[in-house]
C-alpha cells in the first residue's frame, strides 16, 4: 500500500497522533476513496501493515526516515511490512533466491505462501494474497513488470540501510550479524556495501558503528528515546 502511505504521509504533518490518521482516512477521506467502508478498510490494512501509531517505535522511526531521503521510501514501507506482515515475510526467500535479471515464476509466491498458511487460506484468498505480494516487491524496487516480473538489484540508500539495521537491533541482533537480518539481505547488499553505508549514517548522525579487531559495535543512541532504549535492553 505503498500510494496510500505515501498520500496519508502527504495529508498529515509528522507530528500527527493515532486519532490524527484516522480522521484523515475516515472524516477528511484524504485518500479518496469512494464509500465509507473502503475508507475504513484502508485504515485496517494500513493499521495492520504500519501501526500509525507514534508512541509504537517501528512507525515513529518509519516517519522519521521517511522525511531523510525521499529516494528511500519504497524501500522503508517494504521493511516495516516485512516486520509486521508474516504472510509477506513468507515469500522473502523467494524474492531473494532470485537472481538479477530472471523471471519470477507466479507458482513460486503460491507454494511458499501454501506452505506458510498451512491450508488455513483458500485457494480465492491465496490468490489475491499473491497478487498482492508480488505487487509489494514490484513497489519496493525488487521486481519490474506486470504480468511478467523480472527480479531488479535494488540500490539501497542511507536511510534504508540505517532502517534495515535498527529494526535488527531492536530485535536484539546485534554486531555483525546485523548486516545479515532478512531485513539487511533484501537490501541486496553484502555486509561491505552495507558497512560502507552505515558510515555515511555515522557521518550524518543517525547511528553511531565501530569496528576494530573482527568485532563491530552499531547502537542508534541518537535515534531511539529512553524508554525505546529500555525496551530493547530488557530493563523495563
Amino acid at each position: 500500500m505503498l500510494p496510500e502511505l505515501t498520500g496519508l504521509f502527504r495529508y498529515c504533518s509528522p507530528n500527527s497522533t493515532r486519532p490524527d490518521y484516522e480522521n484523515a482516512l475516515l472524516k477528511e477521506n484524504c485518500l479518496g476513496k469512494h464509500t465509507f467502508s473502503s475508507r475504513q478498510q484502508a485504515l485496517q490494512r494500513l493499521s495492520e501493515l504500519y501501526a500509525l501509531d507514534p508512541s509504537i517505535a517501528i512507525f515513529r522511526l518509519l516517519r522519521a526516515h521517511w522525511i531523510v531521503d525521499e529516494k528511500a521510501r519504497p524501500q522503508l514501507a517494504m521493511l516495516v511490512a516485512l516486520a509486521r506482515d508474516p504472510l509477506l515475510r513468507a515469500t522473502a526467500p523467494v524474492v531473494l533466491s532470485t537472481g538479477p535479471g530472471e523471471e519470477i515464476a507466479r507458482q513460486r509466491f503460491t507454494e511458499a505462501l501454501r506452505d506458510a498458511v498451512e491450508g488455513r487460506l483458500s485457494d480465492a484468498t491465496l490468490d489475491k494474497v499473491v497478487r498482492n505480494t508480488a505487487a509489494s516487491w514490484t513497489q519496493s524496487g525488487h521486481f519490474e513488470g506486470r504480468s511478467r516480473k523480472r527480479r531488479l538489484r535494488l540500490q539501497p540508500t542511507t536511510a534504508a540501510a540505517v532502517y534495515a539495521l535498527l529494526l535488527g537491533y531492536m530485535l536484539g541482533v546485534r554486531g555483525r550479524t546485523l548486516f545479515d537480518t532478512l531485513f539487511a539481505r533484501v537490501l541486496d547488499r553484502n555486509e561491505s556495501d552495507l558497512t560502507f553505508l552505515a558510515m555515511d549514517a555515522k557521518r550524518l548522525g543517525l547511528l553511531d558503528i565501530k569496528s576494530a579487531g573482527g568485532m563491530t559495535v552499531v547502537s542508534f543512541n541518537t535515534l531511539l528515546n529512553e524508554q525505546e532504549k529500555r525496551l530493547i535492553h530488557g530493563t523495563d
